[in-house]
C-alpha cells in the first residue's frame, strides 16, 4: 500500500471520527470543542512523526544508494586502472 494511500486513509478516518463525535456528543460546545482540539493535536502530532520516519527512511535509502554508486565506481576505477576519466565525464 503506497504512502499516499495510507496519508489518505487517516484523513478520511479523522474526518469520520470527528463527524460522529460531534453527532453523538454528551458534552456541552466547549467541551466538545476542547476534545476536538486535543485530538487534532494528537493526529498531528501522530502525522508528523510518520512523516518524519518517511523523510528518514528516504534519507537511509538515499545514503545506501549513494555509497552502493561510489564502491562500483572504485571498483571500475581500480580494473582500468583509472585510464578511463572520460568515461566518467561523460556519464554524468
Amino acid at each position: 500500500m503506497s504512502s499516499g494511500k495510507v496519508l489518505l486513509a487517516l484523513l478520511a478516518g479523522v474526518a469520520a471520527g470527528a463527524l460522529l463525535g460531534v453527532l453523538f456528543a454528551p458534552d456541552k460546545g466547549s467541551g466538545t470543542r476542547k476534545k476536538f482540539s486535543r485530538k487534532g493535536e494528537d493526529y498531528a502530532e501522530e502525522l508528523t512523526e510518520k512523516f518524519n520516519e518517511l523523510i528518514t527512511g528516504f534519507k537511509e535509502k538515499f545514503a545506501d544508494v549513494k555509497e552502493e554508486v561510489s564502491d562500483i565506481a572504485e571498483k571500475v576505477k581500480t580494473k582500468t586502472g583509472g585510464k578511463n576519466k572520460d568515461a566518467k565525464t561523460s556519464v554524468a
